[in-house]
């Protein structure tokens, strides 16, 4: 009897702990904007890391369709992902990953890619990289904020307007590439749980930009990716993601919402499904604040009261823990908000 309830508890833990990771990247470029760069060299030595560590980098939708079906993940997994689709994620960051033999999937805005932009693949290298397996996604028909609802517009009829290009946009990729995933990037990581019930109507799996590691818990209308570009390119800052472990973390009405106008919000509650960790040792920051003070309610909730106002803009607050039964390792959870201007402007981008 003893040793069934060890195996039954060890199968829930390894459930939790057994981690991926998705990478996120921009340019691959030494002459971009450096908010949205990681330079070739400093790229390359991003996949000797994970080469030389024996990481298991899969496509995209071999990780999806493990959460999908419930399927126990390989530890140290890694997907690689670009936004945009730029001309450089060809010239310079395929012949690296051709050289390494690792899949990647590129998020693109069809309505740019027609304008035959310069800086921009084009349908016909798109086509060759599908053709090659590249994943060829979802980044919306524009590169318009799915979140900001413009002011002539209703939330309604905002919803049916970007969902129309959301779906042709769809429709364009599958025509062009020859291949629909149903995978979709929010521009700029904004979105709202309004944003994420349509996704999970639609059968969409949505990607945002905030930080985390994935497991079989996690929701996969706001999967989290890792910006791995500058500032975050550094070795040791790569190693920490890609060590990391999924906090699995339930938010339940208000503490869902991710739209708040400015001195509108104060405080936040998360309820949690893992036990794998100190409670003393759980630290939370919150971008422009700093740490703050975490009340425990019970064994799996705890609250947050800010310890001033949420800034305006893109604000995040990164909970994380050292696990107990995987030593060096951590527990992390990125929670976004986007803190309109009083006077409920959105903040410029």
């Amino acid at each position: 009897m003893r040793n069934t309830l060890f195996i039954v508890l060890l199968c829930a833990l390894n459930f939790h702990s057994v981690a991926a990771v998705i990478l996120q990247y921009h340019h691959v470029s030494d002459t971009t904007p450096k908010s949205t760069s990681i330079s070739p060299a400093q790229f390359e030595v991003h996949l000797h890391y994970l080469k030389d560590n024996n990481f298991n980098v899969v496509p995209l939708s071999q990780l999806i369709n493990a959460i999908k079906n419930q399927q126990p993940l390989k530890d140290k997994t890694v997907a690689i992902t670009f936004d945009d689709a730029y001309q450089d994620n060809v010239t310079f960051a395929k012949p690296l990953l051709d050289n390494f033999g690792y899949p990647y999937t590129i998020f693109v805005n069809p309505s740019i890619i027609n304008g035959g932009r310069k800086n921009y693949l084009s349908w016909q290298q798109l086509k060759a990289l599908a053709d090659d397996g590249v994943i060829i996604a979802n980044h919306g028909y524009n590169h318009d904020s799915m979140a900001r609802i413009p002011h002539e517009l209703s939330q309604r009829d905002w919803l049916a307007h970007y969902s129309q290009l959301l779906l042709e946009s769809e429709k364009v990729i599958e025509q062009k590439t020859g291949k629909s995933w149903r995978y979709f990037a929010y521009p700029f990581g904004e979105y709202s749980p309004i944003d994420q019930q349509w996704m999970k109507k639609n059968n969409f799996i949505a990607f945002t930009q905030q930080s985390g590691a994935i497991g079989l818990a996690t929701d996969l209308s706001i999967v989290p990716r890792f910006p791995a570009s500058q500032p975050y390119d550094s070795i040791a800052g790569l190693r920490d993601k890609l060590s990391s472990l999924p906090l699995v973390v339930r938010l339940v009405g208000q503490n869902a919402k991710t739209i708040f106008d400015y001195k509108t919000t104060t405080s936040i509650t998360f309820n949690i499904d893992i036990n794998d960790f100190n409670k003393s040792q759980l630290n939370c920051y919150i971008s422009g604040l700093g740490r703050q003070a975490i009340h425990w309610q019970e064994d799996n909730s705890f609250s947050i009261n800010f310890s001033a106002d949420l800034p305006t803009g893109r604000v995040r607050c990164n909970c994380t823990a050292p696990s107990i039964s995987k030593p060096g390792r951590y527990y992390w959870y990125s929670k976004p908000w986007f803190i309109l201007k009083e006077g409920g402007e959105w903040y410029p981008l």
